[in-house]
């Protein structure tokens, strides 16, 4: 999924829903991103959504 049908997907949304990731077998809150620069040819910059560590 790239960024662009991430944002597509997520404004068919209420605004106001909780972002989940599965983490460990249970669901998180997503917390934050981290955002890492293509490595290369042909290697896509990529998002990583990171979970919250307060659960």
């Amino acid at each position: 999924m790239t960024v662009a049908q991430l944002i597509a997907a997520l404004s068919k949304m209420p605004n106001e829903a909780v972002v989940l990731m599965e983490s460990d077998g249970g669901l998180s809150r997503v917390d934050a991103l981290d955002f890492i620069d293509d490595q290369g040819p042909g290697a896509p910059a990529e998002v990583i959504l990171l979970p919250s560590m307060d659960e």
